[in-house]
C-alpha cells in the first residue's frame, strides 16, 4: 500500500521517531554504501523555485540508489492543460514516486488522490512538513530532546509556522507565534491543535513571545506568490524583525533558526544570522539527512 507525506500529521509519533534516528545515523555517515532505493526513478515536480528542497533532494536520491527526474511544469502537457490527474495517472507508470512544491495545497492532495505511487510535499502555501522534519533534528541535535522546548516563532503565521503546529501537537513542545493582527497561521490547523491540548499560543508581542525561549525562528515576511502585498505586508511587520535586542530577551543560550532564504536586514539581522547562537545553515543541511530518511521510509 503506497503512502504519502502531504502533512506531518501522515506520520505515527513512531515513525517520525525513527526519521529523526535515522537522519542523525544518515548524517555520521552510517551505511554510507547502503543503496535501498536502486534502481528507482523519483519525480521531482516543482511549480515554485527551489534551492535547498531540490538540491537536497537530487542529492538524496542519488545517494540512496535511485535517480531524480527533474519535471518542469512548463516542459511538460500540464503546463498545457492536461488535468492533475491524468498527470498523475501517467506518471504513476513511469516512476516509483514523486516530490512536490506547488502553491494551492489542493493540488497536491489531487496528484495524491489519482496517483498510485507515493507522493511527498514539498512545500504548499499551507504546509512545509520537509522543512520542519529538519527543524525537529536540528533542535535535538542542539538540545538533547524536544520535551520541554519553548519555540518562539516570529513573523509571518505562514506553511512553516502551521507545520510546527502540527509538531508541536506531535512532539509536545511549546510554541509562541508573534504576528500581526490578520497574520495569523491557518485558523483549522491552529483550533485543531489546540483542541488536543498542543501548547500553542498567538501573541501580538515579539518581546513576550521570546522570553524564556530555548530557540527563536523566524521566516521571509513576503512568500513566493505573495509580491503583489509586498510593500503592505513590510508595513504590518515592522516591528517584528528577530535583531539582537529581541535575541537579547531569551534565554542566554537559545538558539535561532531560518528555513532560508533570508532577506538579511527585514526579518532578521545580520549580526543575529550569523551570530554563534545561529544553527540556521546546519539547520539546511538536516534537509539533507531528514528526507534520506524519509526517502527510506516510503520507498523501502
Amino acid at each position: 500500500m503506497k503512502r504519502d507525506f502531504l502533512t506531518l500529521q501522515d506520520l505515527s509519533l513512531e515513525e517520525l521517531d525513527t526519521i529523526l534516528r535515522r537522519a542523525v545515523e544518515l548524517k555520521a555517515s552510517k551505511d554510507a554504501n547502503l543503496c535501498p532505493l536502486i534502481g528507482k526513478s523519483i519525480g521531482l515536480l516543482f511549480e515554485k523555485a527551489s534551492t535547498r528542497t531540490r538540491i537536497s533532494f537530487q542529492v538524496g536520491i542519488y545517494q540512496l540508489g535511485a535517480q531524480a527526474i527533474y519535471l518542469n511544469p512548463n516542459e511538460i502537457q500540464l503546463g498545457r492543460g492536461e488535468t492533475i490527474g491524468d498527470t498523475a495517472r501517467v506518471l504513476s507508470r513511469y516512476l516509483h514516486g514523486i516530490i512536490i512544491r506547488t502553491f494551492a495545497h489542493e493540488t497536491i492532495e489531487d496528484f495524491a488522490r489519482n496517483a498510485t505511487i507515493p507522493v511527498i510535499n514539498g512545500l504548499t502555501d499551507l504546509h512545509h512538513p520537509c522543512q520542519v522534519l529538519a527543524d525537529l533534528m536540528t533542535i535535538k541535535e542542539k538540545r538533547g530532546t524536544l520535551k520541554g522546548i519553548r519555540l518562539a516563532y516570529i513573523g509571518d503565521g505562514n506553511n512553516v509556522a502551521n507545520s510546527l503546529i502540527e509538531a508541536s501537537v506531535m512532539t509536545g513542545f511549546e510554541l509562541i507565534i508573534a504576528c500581526p493582527d490578520g497574520y495569523e497561521p491557518d485558523r483549522a490547523i491552529y483550533e485543531s491543535a489546540t483542541s488536543q491540548g498542543a501548547k500553542v499560543k498567538i501573541l501580538r508581542s515579539p518581546e513576550e513571545a521570546v522570553k524564556d525561549a530555548d530557540v527563536l525562528y523566524t521566516d521571509v515576511w513576503v512568500s513566493m506568490g505573495e509580491e503583489d502585498k509586498e510593500v503592505k505586508k513590510k508595513r504590518s511587520f515592522k516591528g517584528y524583525q528577530l535583531n539582537r535586542g529581541l535575541l537579547s530577551l531569551a534565554r542566554p543560550d537559545a538558539i535561532v533558526m531560518h528555513c532560508l532564504p533570508a532577506h538579511r536586514g527585514e526579518e532578521i539581522t545580520d549580526d543575529v544570522i550569523d551570530s554563534p547562537q545561529s544553527v540556521v545553515f546546519e539547520q539546511a543541511e538536516n534537509r539533507l539527512h531528514t528526507q534520506k530518511a524519509l526517502l527510506e521510509l516510503l520507498f523501502t
